[in-house]
């Protein structure tokens, strides 16, 4: 007994000393493969950011003979009288306030209908998908045709009304420039945030909606007592990502209108990369950015807060 006792005390040190390397293999096998990743956001989101906030407290310019100067918060004062950054302001905001909660809310009545098992639903979610996966700028060239005062738009208003009413300059209007980009936009996206949702409605068991039928619920009460409790982080996921791409609207407003007319269409991106790249204060851009991440860090934080699981 005092032998076997003796050996087993003598293994005791191999078997630390196999787990301890066998530790070390895996924490190394794992650095190795979260390295390409990390690289990829130090290059790409670190270093930009850092820079971004370097620039901002500078003169600095695109193209320029001269080094950049330190000029402390000057940017930012100018930037914060500039009646144009307002603008853009006003209008990041009202784009956001009216795409987010249409994408959103079309974006689960598409949901609810194509989760329903019937022939040839996929048909339908492939024809609401399809223009996901349309590239922007060519989405944005294909309306700005449709939107012309001779195209396809204002063609079929004067057919529906018998030649009575003609349809605007939706592009050239400042009245209705926003609201036609607003249209194209949630035609375009709403079908990436329906396949989220329906992913979420596919999470939901089938027992609650038994239970439901079984308690003689109808569709309104089956919808608000069990379809929507269950969408819970899905409704979070969809309310930020939407957000977030609202506030970041750039391609449409370069492509469709260069932020007029009249700067009606004009948003803090487009301003940014109009201030920096085209006229090359790249200080200032800099600082509109710092401005643009502040904000939608605030809204994001917010968002998230009021959709917070309550105990």
């Amino acid at each position: 007994m005092t032998t076997m006792i003796a050996a087993l005390e003598r293994l005791r040190p191999v078997r630390r000393t196999r787990t301890t390397h066998a530790r070390r293999r895996e924490s190394l096998t794992a650095l190795g493969m979260a390295t390409p990743a990390v690289v990829l956001l130090i290059v790409f989101l670190v270093v930009p950011v850092a820079l971004a906030f370097a620039l901002a407290f500078t003169d600095a310019r695109l193209i320029s003979p001269t080094p950049a100067r330190f000029v402390g918060l000057r940017n930012f004062t100018l930037l914060f009288q500039d009646p144009v950054f307002y603008k853009s302001l006003r209008n990041t905001a009202y784009f956001a306030a009216v795409v987010v909660p249409l994408q959103a809310g079309l974006a689960l009545v598409l949901a609810l209908l194509v989760n329903a098992k019937v022939r040839g639903v996929n048909f339908f979610r492939t024809v609401y998908f399809l223009p996901v996966v349309t590239s922007m700028v060519v989405v944005s060239l294909l309306w700005t045709f449709l939107y012309r005062q001779d195209g396809l738009v204002n063609h079929v208003i004067s057919t529906l009304t018998l030649g009575r009413v003609d349809g605007p300059d939706w592009l050239g209007d400042p009245a209705t420039a926003m609201p036609a980009i607003i249209l194209m936009s949630v035609w375009q996206g709403v079908g990436f945030h329906m396949i989220i949702w329906l992913a979420g409605l596919q999470t939901i068991p089938a027992e609650l909606y038994e239970a439901a039928d079984l308690d003689g619920a109808g569709r309104w009460h089956r919808f608000r007592h069990v379809t929507w409790p269950g969408l819970r982080a899905t409704r979070t996921f969809v309310l930020v990502t939407i957000t977030i791409a609202a506030f970041s609207l750039f391609t449409q407003i370069r492509v469709m209108t260069q932020g007029g007319p009249l700067d009606s269409t004009t948003t803090v991106v487009h301003q940014a990369v109009h201030t920096g790249y085209d006229q090359q204060q790249t200080a200032y851009a800099a600082a509109i950015s710092l401005v643009f991440f502040v904000l939608v860090l605030s809204v994001s934080l917010v968002q998230r807060f009021l959709t917070r699981e309550k105990d």
